[in-house]
This record gives structure tokens, sequence and C-alpha cells, in this order.
């Protein structure tokens, strides 16, 4: 399994090269990094009985440390102190100033889904504690020109297509087709920018969603389409969520002052990669390393 988590980190870090070769002079304009997510950035230390819930639900190969996860990656590339779990902290000043990951297993945009009880607006309900403590401590302008000077990074979203595609907790495939869902997922997306906003957050990188309908514990439950090695049909319903995505974070850019919002187009990079596996050094191709997953039932879904 450990093969694997490599070869997921090298996907991933490809989608993001251009915000990570970021100089690292860069990172004196950001004072630290507060992440909130799914198991894209926490191996369970924020979340209850995480062994259960990895092993019937994440898709992320966690191996346990959070050290082979892109905003760990990304916090060591800007000479960042990575953020420590929000269960984690002590209380101190000091912890809060080195950045708070809020991030949680299985974590989802909507809450009625999210069954490690972590959802977006749980974790929103966090940074609004930690904005508090950081005005109490430091005063007001101080906590403000700290606010403002930390990047923020979220990643949701996955969750949710999981849940729609393997187990329909909510039951929203039979209320919404895929553009609506999509409509709705970025509604909240958008909403949650504007509490960020709102509490004096400015700088905010916003990831998409990898292409699901490559991922193996997909493959396994559906059909594979043999021209792509990926189940097509999710992917398009992935895509049109990044797509939306992608120009709410344009419009706010234009709307609110001072906003410095980022969209990585992860979905993009790592098709690139399952296209042309040979630019990028992958032998055997992604393709056939794809099909060896399903055949033998491996993946996230069957690893330990």
């Amino acid at each position: 399994m450990e093969g694997f988590a490599l070869f997921m980190v090298a996907l991933v870090s490809m989608g993001i090269t251009n915000l990570a070769m970021v100089p690292e002079k860069t990172s004196r304009n950001v004072s630290a990094m507060y992440v909130l997510g799914d198991s894209s950035v926490d191996c369970g230390s924020n979340t209850l009985f995480y062994p259960i819930i990895h092993l019937n639900l994440s898709l992320l190969p966690c191996n346990g440390s959070n050290s082979i996860l892109l905003p760990y990656l990304l916090a060591k590339k800007m000479g960042l102190p990575y953020a420590e779990p929000f269960y984690a902290q002590n209380g101190t000043i000091d912890g809060l100033l080195n950045g708070v990951n809020y991030g949680a297993a299985h974590a989802t945009i909507l809450s009625p889904t999210s069954l490690s009880h972590q959802s977006l607006n749980h974790q929103l309900r966090q940074v609004f504690e930690t904005v508090q403590l950081l005005e109490l401590q430091l005063g007001h302008e101080s906590s403000r020109h700290f606010i403002r000077s930390s990047l923020f990074y979220l990643a949701f979203g996955k969750d949710d297509y999981i849940d729609l595609f393997l187990r329909n907790f909510s039951g929203v495939m039979a209320e919404y087709n895929g553009p609506q869902f999509a409509e709705i997922l970025v509604n909240q997306m958008v909403h949650a920018v504007m509490n960020l906003y709102d509490m004096n957050v400015r700088k905010v990188v916003l990831m998409g969603i990898l292409p699901l309908g490559c991922a193996p514990s997909l493959l396994f439950q559906w059909h594979i389409d043999d021209a792509t090695g990926c189940v097509e049909m999710i992917n398009e319903v992935v895509l049109r969520y990044n797509v939306l995505l992608e120009k709410s974070i344009v419009r706010l850019n234009e709307e609110l002052p001072d906003a410095h919002l980022v969209f990585c187009d992860l979905y993009q990079g790592v098709k690139k990669i399952i296209t042309y596996p040979h630019f990028f050094g992958m032998n055997p191709s992604i393709l056939s390393y794809i099909k060896l997953l399903r055949d033998t039932k491996r993946g996230c879904l069957y690893s330990n």
C-alpha cells in the first residue's frame, strides 16, 4: 500500500506544480497556514474512531502520517511550520500562531452526510473560535493583520461525491442531477469564503477535486471505460463542480476588495498524467496500474 500512497502523492503534486513552486521569499508575506478539509489534509489526527473510518470510507492513501499530504508539502516548500491538528492544540498562543489544521477524514461540504461530524460548517466554527482567541491575545489590530497575512487552504467536495456515487447516504441522487448537486456544493463553498472574508481572511487557496472516476475503489464499483481507464461519467460530474467553483472564485476576486483567492485545478493536472503517463516518466502506465488495483481489489477501500 505504501507504493500506492507514493503514487497518489506524485499525482497530486503534479497538479499543484505552479503553486508549490512559489519562491521561498514569498513565504515572508504569509504568517501561517490554516487548513480546512477532508482526508486529503488529515490522516486521522482530528477524527475519533479514525481506523474504522479510514478502512471503510477513505480514498486517500494515509499511512498514519500527515507528512505525505499536500498541505504539508506546500507548507514545507513555503518555509512555514505545518499546522497542528485543532484537537491537539494546548490553548497557547504560540500554537495558534503556527497555524491550525481543522481538517478531518471524510469531512463533507454538506453537513448531514459527515460521519466524522467535522463538516465544512463545523470547521468554520472552529476557525471563528481561533480568530476570537487571537484577537483576545493579540489585540484587534495585531490579530487583524496576522489573519490577513495568513494563508487559508480549503479542500472539500471529494467525500460528498464519494457519498453520492458509492453510498448515497443523504439520498441526494434521487433529488438532484449532477449539475444541480454541483451548484449546491459550490454555493456552500462560496458561502464559506464569504464567512472567512468577514473574519478578515484575505488569502485563500481552494482545491478542485481529482478525477474520482479514475480512483481504484470507484472503478471496482463501476464499469471501466476501456478507452481511458476511468469512469468518464463520474469525471464529468466532478468536472462540473470544478468549473463552477473556478468561475465563482473569479467573480469573488472581483467583488471582494483585497481578496486573493486561488483555484488549484488538480483535475486537469492528474488527467494529463493519466493521458500521457510516459511524458511524466510513469512506467508501467497509470492505466495499467489502475486496472491492476481494480482487478486485485486493492486500493484504499480494501487496504489496512
